[in-house]
């Protein structure tokens, strides 16, 4: 039974599957030489003003961030063609048109940074401004959202389809 609450899913193409996997992999293999470099710091002395040690321990944070965040990406997302969808959702290439300006237009991604490697495509994310205001949007539908600025932006959804990457 469906609460409602669940995220909707992230597709990765095989490609950047492959290449998420590596950069994992790639951060579990530096664990030792992270550890190491902490270790070897540690037995130059007074911790409290030992900048190597710090900067190590900090390292090290944001490595194991990294891998916990990487871990739980590739164990959710779905690797593949996301299906084609009657509405704007995450992992769809989006055209828009902003106001009533129908020369005014943007193609962009609706995805996570992730997969902005993958693509030339400026990317936005789900939970921007404009992300929350077109998804579930349809061609020809038009939002309304407030911009970082405060400004209020119309745009038109044209076109959308499947990220292919």
């Amino acid at each position: 039974m469906s609460t409602g609450n669940e995220a909707p899913a992230t597709w990765l193409s095989q490609d950047a599957h492959d290449r998420l996997q590596a950069e994992l992999d790639e951060h579990i293999a530096n664990r030792p030489a992270i550890a190491a470099e902490i270790n070897a710091r540690r037995e130059e002395g007074d911790l409290r003003e030992n900048g190597g040690y710090h900067a190590a321990r900090e390292e090290q944070g944001k490595a194991e961030g990294r891998i916990r965040y990487l871990q739980e990406l590739l164990r959710t997302a779905k690797v593949g063609e996301a299906p084609s969808a009657d509405a704007v959702s995450p992992g769809m290439v989006v055209t828009i048109y902003f106001d009533d300006d129908t020369n005014d237009t943007e193609t962009f991604l609706l995805g996570s940074r992730e997969i902005a490697a993958t693509t030339d495509l400026t990317v936005y994310s789900p939970e921007s401004a404009l992300g929350k205001a077109i998804l579930g949007g349809r061609a020809g539908q038009t939002c309304t959202y407030t911009a970082p600025s405060g400004a209020d932006i119309k745009v038109t959804v044209v076109s959308f389809e499947p990220f292919s990457g």
